[in-house]
């Protein structure tokens, strides 16, 4: 058999599944296991919602659309950029993507040529790593370290830009760790950006869980016309993962030639899934406040119970699900804590899984229920005690 391409021997996926895969394993063999690896809403999508894409389904909406987007649902990403960012996007600057993690995977093949860099986080979601080697395009890391919240610094990041650098990806807020960036924070790292031509990739995937500090975005300052792309999706804060629904906010001749790209590998998004999208937007919210406020919650009981465990040191994430404690105090790497989680029956991810300055934490997520976290939490103190 003739051997597979280079772009296939370059494919990392994300390692996530793969924990996910070992421990549905293990439960297919009697294990009783608590799931706290993966970034998945232990919530049901709003009924409101779902009655909508039902509702589409049965009139009929289930052919092709533009590979824009439905023009009522990209007016209704107007809408939400304007009540959220202070300001509205002319509608050929808005796309329609099938999720929002395939936008990184758009925004690089689109934006960087191979041999190109790209300054990413680390820690940072595993995608970026994955699909920059994917591309031929070179990582350049800036360091996200826990004395300093897991948050870039802007005169680090500037020393690490050279000519071959092409963009700059932020997420805040943060995967995994849960930072959020100041509007102090992203108007420095836009003003590299302006100051070296550079575009930056604003990851805003969980834009809507930030509990205790203003989320705040970059593309403020240049309504995503010049050197901006926004990425944002419905996954997370409308607990809609399997519906494969996102957004991009840039630039005209970005969103044109993504859009081509869209065009090629996928067609469209399926326009009962964006009527599914307008309602989210538009309807009533009641559920998805609730949501929030319960994660907030889930975040403070898992946060002060891991605090009490001897070797475990955890930081107050400002958003997203995630927490991200520090575990060197327990003597044990990050795969020798996961690993003596999985047998204490608590599923979590080392903290290398997003670069390897996440060693020494783990990454834990809060989507799900709060006995699930007590009973988490008892599991992880009879393994390493408590203070």
């Amino acid at each position: 058999m003739k051997s597979l391409s280079k772009v296939s021997a370059n494919i990392d996926g994300q390692p996530m599944f793969k924990y996910l895969d070992k421990a549905r394993a293990l439960e297919a063999a009697g294990r009783d296991l608590i799931h706290m690896e993966i970034g998945e809403p232990d919530f049901d999508t709003p009924k409101n919602v779902v009655d909508a894409a039902v509702s589409a389904l049965l009139s009929g909406d289930t052919h092709y659309c533009s590979s824009y987007g439905l023009t009522e649902f990209r007016e209704a990403i107007q809408y939400a950029t304007e009540r959220s960012r202070g300001f509205t996007p002319d509608i050929s600057q808005v796309l329609v993507t099938p999720g929002a993690n395939i936008s990184i995977y758009y925004a690089t093949l689109c934006l960087v040529d191979p041999g190109c860099e790209v300054i990413v986080p680390n820690t940072g979601f595993s995608t970026y790593y994955s699909t920059l080697k994917m591309c031929g395009v070179i990582p350049v890391e800036i360091p996200l370290r826990e004395s300093n919240g897991f948050k870039p610094d802007p005169m680090e990041l500037e020393s690490l830009i050279t000519d071959k650098t092409r963009m700059i990806i932020v997420n805040s807020p943060h995967n995994p760790t849960g930072s959020v960036l100041s509007s102090s924070d992203m108007k420095a790292i836009y003003d590299l950006a302006v100051k070296y031509d550079l575009y930056l990739y604003s990851d805003e995937i969980y834009a809507r869980m930030s509990y205790d500090d203003q989320f705040s975005s970059p593309s403020i300052y240049d309504q995503c016309r010049d050197r901006v792309i926004v990425s944002n999706g419905f996954s997370k804060s409308y607990a809609m993962t399997g519906w494969r629904l996102g957004t991009m906010i840039g630039p005209e001749i970005v969103i044109e030639r993504i859009a081509a790209l869209l065009q090629t590998t996928s067609s469209c998004v399926s326009p009962f899934i964006q009527r599914a999208g307008i309602e989210a937007i538009r309807g009533n919210t009641d559920e998805v406040d609730a949501m929030m406020a319960e994660y907030k919650a889930r975040r403070d009981m898992l946060v002060s119970g891991l605090n009490r465990i001897r070797g475990f040191e955890c930081q107050v994430p400002g958003g997203a699900f995630y927490v991200f404690p520090n575990i060197v105090g327990t003597g044990y790497s990050s795969d020798d804590v996961v690993n003596m989680l999985m047998d204490g029956g608590v599923v979590a991810l080392p903290g290398h899984c997003f670069g390897s300055n996440g060693e020494g934490n783990i990454r834990l997520c809060y989507a799900t229920s709060r006995d699930k976290i007590s009973e988490a939490l008892l599991r992880i103190e009879q393994i390493f005690g408590v203070k």
